[in-house]
């Protein structure tokens, strides 16, 4: 079995070493099930939904908790396409199409709570949090479209997972963990800008879309 694909984030490195035959055993699991890649993606993308659903209804443990379970469908439906040989532009361009829909509904159901609740400094910082969530995934989007690779980034789609799962689970942690993935993931917003203006400054990278799940 393959191990983890290699992220750069902060957290993404250390997570890999320390789980990586739990990695291995789950997918050769889900291989040998027959699960598909697109099963997989889909039931990533209802799991976020029923998350910001609960996220709605102030059930924030209950969120947390299922949010785990839809990072697990995310990272393994590339995991799984590549064993099988499956993977394609194609499934790469909607599962990251997809990822930016779960991000809306995440971001923009915790946004209506903490509306709701009159916490106005943590409903502004999780607004912030997924207009710089969808400008990270935006500046790789447009430095592959002109022939760039870029993988760059302190803080990626598996941190921003974690600290929100974090933030919903531990009480009292929400108003740091916002803080937390606004701070970091503007500093990979300037990470991965600059990079990219050197790049295709340059004329340098690979061409076509990378189906790496961390954006």
């Amino acid at each position: 079995m393959p191990e983890p694909r290699r992220s750069k984030g902060v957290i993404g490195p250390a997570m890999q070493r320390i789980f990586s035959w739990p990695y291995r055993a789950i997918l050769a699991g889900l291989y040998r099930a027959g699960v598909r890649p697109w099963q997989l993606t889909v039931t990533s993308v209802l799991s976020n939904g029923v998350v910001g659903w609960l996220l709605i209804v102030g059930r924030w443990f209950a969120a947390g908790s299922l949010l785990i379970a839809a990072g697990l469908f995310d990272i393994f439906d590339g995991a799984v396409a590549r064993l099988r040989g499956e993977d394609s532009r194609l499934g790469a361009f909607l599962d990251s199409v997809l990822d930016r829909v779960s991000d809306a509904v995440l971001f923009g159901c915790l946004f209506w709570s903490l509306s709701a609740e009159d916490e106005r400094l943590q409903a502004g910082l999780a607004l912030a949090a997924l207009l710089i969530t969808i400008m990270v995934s935006h500046i790789r989007a447009e430095a592959e479209s002109a022939g760039v690779s870029l993988s760059e980034g302190f803080f990626q789609r598996l941190e921003r997972y974690l600290a929100l799962i974090a933030g919903l689970m531990i009480p009292g942690a929400m108003l740091p963990m916002l803080m937390v993935l606004v701070g970091l993931g503007g500093i990979t917003v300037l990470q991965r800008g600059w990079a990219a203006i050197i790049r295709v400054a340059a004329g340098s990278g690979g061409t076509g879309r990378s189906s790496d799940p961390q954006r």
